[in-house]
């Protein structure tokens, strides 16, 4: 489903607010703490046996932002989010081989921290947006799975 130009000045407005950095590595850290059978993706980024380890672990923070720097792509991309994360989801597929229900559980994490962070900015429309937006990104993400 498109966006509609409310949606679209929704998701644009909270996310000039965002701290990609911050959040990003926020969200990693969290869905690595609530889901810890998805750190076997993340062996080699060092101690992540425990809550602190992870939340002070360079690596899950930098590629927290990286991850979340690449959804923001999704922002500049609404009309083309599929197209714009094809190569993105033939890596994951191909390569990395990345369970593609990581994707939704990210989106959703991303949708939490959002939230606490940005708790005035973050109404039910926001919200509504937002869980588009990331749908769609999980979506374009699972795509080049067979």
């Amino acid at each position: 489903a498109s966006f509609d130009p409310h949606e679209k000045q929704l998701i644009g407005d909270l996310w000039h607010k965002v701290d990609v950095a911050h959040c990003g590595g926020e969200a990693l850290s969290r869905m690595l703490i609530v889901y810890p059978w998805k750190r076997r993706y993340f062996e080699n980024f060092g101690d992540i046996s425990n809550a602190q380890a992870i939340m002070h672990n360079e690596k899950v923070q930098a590629h927290g932002k990286k991850v979340l720097a690449s959804f923001g792509e999704a922002v500049c991309h609404l009309d083309g989010i599929r197209a714009h994360f094809a190569n993105l989801s033939k890596l994951h597929c191909e390569k990395l081989h990345v369970d593609p229900e990581n994707f939704k559980l990210l989106g959703d994490i991303i949708i939490i921290v959002l939230a606490a962070h940005y708790p005035k900015d973050f109404g039910l429309e926001c919200h509504a947006a937002y869980q588009k937006l990331v749908r769609q990104v999980a979506a374009a993400l699972a795509a080049e799975y067979h």
